[in-house]
């Protein structure tokens, strides 16, 4: 725009100039900064907390994207189903060229061409052609209720697709949830283990020049050397389920396991777990929120239809029709050559080979099987929810025993600890000490990421994330 409003303002002999200072400034640019449009760009790594993981996986979750696309397939279905209440319109064009006398004799009637020679030459007609162009439409008045509960059936699938991704959501949140705190504990007790082998390097290094100056044995030195390759070993252990638990995230978020992230620690006051009702309270409340639940007894009622369904075949059919069309010898339109059939038209069937039986029989087996899926979808939740419950209870009664044992363990540490100074024990049993205290500090953390993660699960038990 601006090179347009230049060629209007100044005459033609200011233009080469123009265009000359115009690349001398724009090599100088190049010159001086060569390595700006190079410059590649800082990739960002994203920071993941609980309820960020949760929203996230949500939003790009594959399973989920599969559910909600199944809930639009299931909608299409209804739509199937329903055009059957709509009038079928169909456009056709035929031709016919016959030397056959009653065809030939159709013909002409049709194209309103009969006189009386048509008679005299009834019987050598000669050839004839017809152009037939026609619109046709039908409209279905009775199916035996087979269109009915065909469209009541495609309605109850919409039901079970939104379960179903109820489902999936419900599981998602548990698993993410589950994941994040073993990423976690993974981490406290890769913590563990590097605090273990730091502790074991110091005083291993220290053990050595005691041995050098006769005052260690050889066997303590080689002690310790034992102790600081288990602790690498535990380290690497720990390290490796980091790694894991972070694929395992990764994979739930709906993001590849190149793609850059991190997952923020959790607030210094982690949220407080704890049994919320008895057994039969949670499994009423699960029986009642569960959308698998729901999902089992809406395919029931959608076998249910498909058989009444099958069983509508037994009824007569009756369609209502009309056609519109012209028959000419040659294309054209003439709206003295058009022709107009309109009717009603019943059929049943009266013997199909056995069909309609056997489609009813397995249309009743499928019921059958529905029914029993349902009822063991209610068993397996009533097993889900009571596994869910003891190993909560069992998470809270580890956590409230490690809680215990650290008050002990830091203790211990301290008695052992006087008894070096006083060269009353081996510098094993105190490293051995160090390490239960660290670990006992660990357990305690990695106990309470546990009960989490075993809450959740009993959230999901009984439908909590639907």
């Amino acid at each position: 725009m601006m090179l347009k409003i230049i060629k209007n303002k100044l005459a033609l002999t200011l233009l080469p100039m123009l265009m000359l200072s115009t690349l001398s400034a724009l090599a100088d640019q190049g010159l001086k900064n060569p390595a700006d449009k190079a410059a590649p760009e800082k990739s960002t790594s994203q920071a993941f907390t609980l309820d960020q993981a949760i929203d996230y996986a949500l939003s790009n979750n594959p399973d989920l994207q599969i559910a909600s696309e199944r809930i639009s397939q299931a909608e299409a279905q209804l739509g199937v189903a329903l055009s059957a209440f709509y009038p079928q319109v169909t456009a056709k064009v035929g031709y016919d060229h016959s030397n056959n006398p009653a065809q030939v004799f159709s013909m002409i009637v049709a194209q309103r061409d009969f006189n009386s020679n048509s008679i005299n030459n009834i019987n050598n007609p000669g050839y004839r052609q017809n152009f037939r162009p026609e619109i046709i439409g039908k409209l279905s008045l009775f199916r035996g209720g087979q269109d009915y509960q065909n469209s009541k059936a495609a309605e109850l699938g919409i039901d079970a697709a939104e379960f179903e991704r109820s489902t999936v959501r419900n599981a998602l949140i548990e698993a993410v949830t589950a994941s994040y705190y073993a990423y976690l504990a993974a981490q406290e007790a890769q913590k563990v283990a590097q605090d273990s082998i730091a502790a074991i390097i110091s005083e291993l290094k220290q053990s050595k020049l005691r041995y050098e100056a006769g005052t260690v044995l050889k066997s303590d030195v080689l002690s310790l050397e034992v102790k600081s390759a288990e602790a690498q070993e535990v380290e690497i252990r720990a390290a490796n389920g980091i790694e894991l638990a972070k694929t395992g995230i990764a994979t739930l978020l709906g993001l590849s396991t190149d793609h850059a992230f991190t997952v923020a620690s959790a607030s210094s006051t982690l949220p407080e777990p704890k049994m919320t009702a008895s057994f039969n309270n949670l499994l009423e409340l699960a029986m009642t929120q569960r959308p698998e639940v729901k999902a089992a007894a809406t395919q029931v009622e959608i076998a249910q239809a498909k058989l009444k369904s099958e069983q509508g075949a037994y009824l007569p059919k009756a369609d209502a029709y009309v056609s519109y069309g012209q028959n000419r010898e040659s294309p054209g339109f003439s709206s003295s050559k058009d022709n107009v059939t309109a009717g009603v038209s019943v059929e049943m069937d009266l013997f199909s080979g056995l069909e309609t039986k056997n489609r009813v029989s397995a249309a009743e087996r499928k019921a059958a099987e529905a029914r029993e899926t349902e009822r063991k979808t209610k068993l397996a939740i009533e097993q889900e929810v009571k596994v869910a419950s003891l190993k909560l209870e069992e998470a809270l009664a580890r956590m409230r025993v490690t809680e215990a044992s650290v008050a002990a363990a830091d203790e211990a540490l301290r008695l052992v600890n006087e008894q070096r100074r006083a060269e009353t024990v081996t510098v094993t049993r105190y490293i051995e000490a160090e390490v239960a205290r660290n670990k006992a500090h660990s357990n305690t953390i990695a106990a309470h990421y546990d009960a989490l993660s075993a809450e959740a699960a009993l959230r999901k038990a009984v439908g909590d994330w639907k």
